[in-house]
Parts: C-alpha cells; structure tokens; sequence
C-alpha cells in the first residue's frame, strides 16, 4: 500500500509539474519569453548592474545557460550589457525600457499560474500543502 501511495504522489508531482511548465511556457510565449529568463529578469527588476556570475549564483544556473538566456534577451531589446567602468573585464547587465515594462505583465501571469494551481484548495489546506512542499523540498537539498 505504501509503495502505491508514494509512486502516486510522485506521478501526480510529475503530471503538475509537467502541465504547469506547459501552461507557464505558453504564456510566456506570448511576451516573447522563454520559461527561466521570466527569473533572470526578476532579478534584474530588483537591481540590474549585476553580472553574469551573480545572475548563476542566484538562478543556481550554470554559466553557459545564463550566456544564453542574456544573448536571447539582448536580441530582443529586454536587456543591455555594458563594461564595467572600473574593470573592463566586467560585463553588467541592464534592462531596457522593455525589458523594465515585461514586469507587470510577468506579475500577472504568474499570478493567474499560481490561481489555475491553487483554485480550488482552501487556505488552510494550502498552509498545509506549503509545509509539505517545503519539507519535501528539503528533503532533496
């Protein structure tokens, strides 16, 4: 019974999380954005000037993913790199005025994401489901 019950939630986890990437990338698709670079720019509307290895260290990516998500971005005018003014060995990454202008609507599909998955669930049922999720979570790291 057991073994059923733990293959069960672990289909079920694949299913959602294969739905949502799917849902999540349409939409996506929509701005001209990929699923992931919505998360660089995240990071960037907090505080852009940054650079290519902070953008790793804080998306867990490696460096080639992050070379690739920035060039795609630069091509469709979101994002800007700039030499460091006092170490030209630095490159910083901006946004641009369309990239600053991606944010609400970001916000509002992840926002409508968020209510497709959790429609249904009451609010004390997804203060449980959070805690799960977060010790599951931590199960793996």
């Amino acid at each position: 019974m057991k073994d059923t019950v733990d293959c069960d939630i672990r289909q079920s986890l694949d299913r959602i999380s294969s739905q949502m990437r799917r849902d999540y990338s349409e939409s996506l698709r929509e701005l001209n954005l990929y699923v992931g670079q919505d998360n660089l720019l995240s990071r960037l509307w907090v505080g852009d000037g940054i650079t290519q290895m902070q953008l790793c260290e804080h998306l867990k990516c490696e460096p080639p993913t992050i070379t690739n998500m920035v060039k795609s971005l630069e091509q469709n005018g979101f994002i800007y790199r700039e030499r460091d003014k006092q170490d030209a060995r630095v490159m910083r990454i901006y946004l641009t005025d369309i990239g600053k202008e991606l944010e609400k609507p970001v916000e509002i599909r992840w926002k409508q994401q968020q209510e497709k998955l959790l429609h249904t669930i009451l609010p004390e049922e997804r203060l449980l489901l959070r805690r799960l999720l977060k010790q599951m979570e931590s199960n793996l790291l």
